[in-house]
């Protein structure tokens, strides 16, 4: 899929990435390539409480994870670790990982950025 080429500005949320109710919810705010052939997504996603995680997986971009709402489990090579609202978590490529909702009562809600070659 071809990319489209990012320019400085505004860019205002795209529609929800999967609009039927779901317990992963993911708005886009952008995603394309920057001029020196990165791609760049950034993305908030809303998780419902015991929203299952993603599978665990190697990614070509490295991922950051702003917590907005609620508590987020990360897990990166293996390692498990809490983050709370205000805290960041990254994961580098190349990396396993996924992150979930670490509440089966409560929300939790994040922004997130990946940077990385083209997929």
């Amino acid at each position: 899929m071809q990319l489209p080429k990012l320019v400085s500005g505004r860019y205002p949320q795209i529609e929800p990435a999967n609009p039927q109710p779901s317990p992963r919810v993911s708005m886009r705010f952008l995603m394309g390539m920057l001029p020196d052939n990165i791609r760049l997504e950034a993305h908030f996603t809303h998780l419902a409480p015991g929203a299952p995680p993603e599978p665990i997986g190697a990614r070509k971009y490295t991922e950051m994870f702003f917590i907005h709402e609620g508590a987020a489990r990360l897990i990166t090579e293996g390692v498990t670790r809490d983050l709370a609202v205000g805290e960041m978590g990254v994961c580098i490529a190349g990396g396993q990982f996924t992150i979930y909702n670490a509440s089966q009562t409560e929300p939790t809600s994040y922004f997130a950025v990946t940077v990385g070659p083209p997929e």
